[in-house]
């Protein structure tokens, strides 16, 4: 599985960095990843829909710490770049392709 592309939806809040939207293998796309700045720096959290009780639930979420690091680099290599170009608006990740 390759994130063959990010979008970076920059927001304004106090912890809330971003939104995100990736691709996986240019078939499958998962949206509302948020970028977050907490106490040990900037991380990603998943899609999550609040449920009856008041909790979070994640709706996708990795399920090893390889492929978790793997996107949180991916998404904050292009968040960091999006800061750097200051664009304005989303930037848009594509991937090599790799034979």
């Amino acid at each position: 599985m390759n994130i063959t592309d990010v979008k970076v939806y920059p927001v304004e809040e106090d912890k809330l960095k971003a939104y995100v939207t990736i691709t996986l293998d240019h078939c499958f796309v998962i949206r509302d990843l948020k970028v977050i700045h907490g106490a040990s720096g900037l991380f990603i959290a998943m899609p999550a829909k609040r449920r009856k009780d008041g909790t979070y639930k994640d709706i996708a979420h990795p399920l090893n710490a390889d492929t978790r690091n793997q996107m949180e680099r991916t998404i904050l290599i292009e968040y960091e770049r999006h800061l750097q170009t200051a664009a304005g608006g989303a930037t848009v990740f594509q991937a090599a392709e790799h034979d």
